[in-house]
């Protein structure tokens, strides 16, 4: 069985959570993700009121979808999309 990774959409930072067990919320893994990265500076150093906002805003993308900030998230690796 073969994956193909999705391509990103443009004007768009990827990152790729990689979890070995079930998280309960989106938004606690990836912000602790985005704290952790160096490729992107304005995104390492948001705010929560900023990071709320990129998901009300709907910029915060998995599989093409918006992303809820309460969906739970299965382990294994998953591409999420933030359009800038």
């Amino acid at each position: 069985m073969t994956y193909t990774i999705p391509t990103p959409p443009e004007n768009s930072f990827r990152i790729t959570l990689e979890l070995q067990a079930k998280a309960d919320r989106l938004d606690t893994v990836l912000f602790e993700a985005l704290k952790k990265q160096t490729e992107n500076e304005a995104l390492n150093t948001i705010s929560k009121a900023q990071f709320k906002k990129l998901f009300t805003d709907k910029k915060v993308m998995i599989k093409g979808q918006n992303a809820k900030a309460k969906s739970p998230i299965n382990s294994g690796t998953t591409y999420i999309d933030i359009l800038l």
